[in-house]
């Protein structure tokens, strides 16, 4: 079996005790399915307010839709469903009136 290496030493020498892996090098003990601190995903609005899921933003510049005619105006509520680590559109949101998409977010401003 494989095990991500430690990510305090980065050592390979990583084995499993119940629920936790451990480094024999250096000694660190941690669960790989919780995120740790460092690894959780920071996005802020275009005013720089911490975005997390489950929040509700408004759209601060017309947006085209990509392959459609379509465009989401100014002022249009969106509801923040899940933040993705991704360079282009972090933010899988339902836009009123429009549906289900990924929004940048920079784009938005937090209510």
């Amino acid at each position: 079996m494989s095990f991500p290496p430690c990510p305090q030493c980065q050592s390979e020498y990583v084995y499993p005790d119940q629920n936790h892996l451990i480094c024999p090098e250096c000694g660190h003990e941690w669960n790989p399915s919780e995120r740790a601190d460092d690894e959780v995903i920071r996005v802020k609005d275009a005013n720089g307010s911490l975005l997390s899921e489950g929040d509700k933003a408004h759209v601060i510049k017309d947006l085209k839709i990509k392959g459609s005619s379509q465009v989401i105006k100014i002022g249009t509520k969106v509801n923040i469903r899940r933040i993705k680590d991704s360079k282009d559109h972090e933010l899988d949101c339902k836009v009123e009136g429009v549906g289900e998409m990924m929004v940048t977010a920079k784009y938005v401003k937090k209510v």
